[in-house]
């Protein structure tokens, strides 16, 4: 099939060309790009069916799908500057209690046959321009079998639209995501041993919360798993682009993402006019093999189309300025998986073996044909790594680590 090609540069000077209503189609697919976390242009493939038939079987995978169905205790976290933060809880349901048949099995599995010293709550941070749904596939798996936090950041998901950015004006900075979850902690964990679950923009979260709060990680955290994430050097990726085309794009982008923040409406009609482009941006952006199941196509276009437009922009600027392997020392002597899709776009796999550079105990795991949605596109392969690092940190792995190195005592 033939491929085309588009990419922000070219469509900032449409744009100029056209006038902005008659571009706004085309400013409305370049925020499925930078929506799925890119900077680059973006191959797809011919259509060769109606626009009329490809709509109805988007409806046809969202009525189907069940993904994204999944649902726990709602509670509310606030954040610093008065924010919401919305968060789900699944309980683990013991063993031997009434209704637990359904969580035996995957205790069994995930948790193996020694007795956890204390119930751990494992806290799942999502990433750029998602929710908290994008763990449905590990949430289905987990459920009953330990306790499950899972929350919206700022602006995603069902959270409040953060306060300091529609209030002031303030800029969102990884720093700012860190105290997010430290109060997402505090109020769906407050005690208790943990572990967290970062994905790309979530990984980096945990990162500024072992920056900022160091006692927390060191008196609680008992095993850590960093998914498809960085800690630094993301101006440096090329998504995919030559060099030289990328160099343009970084030119161009900042201020292609502040006029369209200033038109979102206008630019969700484009958007939505434009379904078409934006499901084969999700699609090249987020998954590393070609056959992917269409409903989880379709259901990580519905996550990523969810955001608007001026959330993107307001969180695009922090990821440059991210920098956080210093805080990595904080995980040392953890059980921690560190996991990446072998065809990463977004946060490529060497910013995972970096990650693993740094923590020498932990294990490193490279996907092959997955993307940047790796969670999604192969969760078998992330929930059997996944039930490794539960099960030590369930059995109390990290706390005799800690004490043998001198770093921490054992918690009873």
């Amino acid at each position: 099939m033939s491929e085309a090609t588009n990419g922000p540069a070219a469509v900032a000077a449409t744009g100029l060309n056209w006038g902005w209503k008659r571009g706004a189609g085309v400013a409305g697919a370049a925020i499925g790009v930078v929506a799925a976390g890119a900077a680059a242009g973006v191959a797809l493939e011919r259509l060769t069916v109606g626009r009329g038939m490809r709509r109805r079987a988007r409806l046809a995978l969202d009525s189907a799908g069940p993904y994204g169905t999944l649902r726990g205790t709602p509670g509310t976290a606030v954040a610093e500057d008065g924010t919401e933060l919305y968060y789900e809880v699944d309980e683990a349901v013991p063993e031997g209690a009434a209704g637990s048949a359904d969580g035996a099995a995957p205790r069994k599995r995930l948790l193996g046959r020694r007795p956890p010293r204390q119930p751990v709550t494992v806290v799942f941070s999502h990433g750029y321009c998602l929710g908290q749904d994008a763990w449905h596939f590990q949430r289905a798996a987990l459920r009953g079998a330990v306790r499950g936090v899972y929350w919206d950041q700022r602006s995603h998901g069902r959270s409040e639209r953060g306060r300091g950015q529609s209030e002031s004006n303030a800029p969102v900075s990884i720093d700012l995501l860190g105290r997010d979850l430290k109060a997402v902690i505090d109020a769906a964990a407050p005690e208790g041993p943990l572990v967290l679950v970062g994905h790309s923009m979530g990984g980096m979260t945990m990162m500024a919360l072992a920056a900022q709060y160091p006692d927390l990680v060191a008196e609680r955290v008992v095993g850590a798993a960093f998914i498809g994430t960085s800690a630094g050097n993301l101006a440096d990726v090329n998504y995919g682009l030559p060099v030289v085309g990328m160099n343009a794009v970084r030119r161009v982008l900042p201020g292609v993402l502040k006029a369209l923040g200033s038109q979102a409406d206008l630019v969700e009609k484009g958007r939505r006019a434009t379904a078409d482009l934006f499901a084969g941006v999700v699609k090249r952006y987020s998954f590393g093999a070609k056959d992917v199941d269409p409903g989880v196509a379709r259901f990580a276009e519905r996550l990523i189309e969810a955001t608007p437009i001026d959330v993107v922009a307001e969180f695009y600027p922090a990821f440059a300025e991210h920098d956080k392997v210093e805080a990595l020392c904080a995980f040392d002597c953890l059980p921690v998986l560190v996991l990446a899709g072998a065809g990463d776009l977004i946060t490529p796999s060497e910013h995972s073996e970096a990650i693993a550079e740094a923590l020498p105990d932990a294990e490193l795991a490279l996907v092959p044909d997955a993307g940047h949605l790796v969670m999604l596109e192969h969760p078998e392969a992330v929930n059997d790594r996944l039930a490794e690092v539960l099960a030590a940190a369930a059995a109390g792995d990290a706390l005799t680590t800690r004490a043998a190195s001198g770093e921490g005592t054992e918690r009873g």
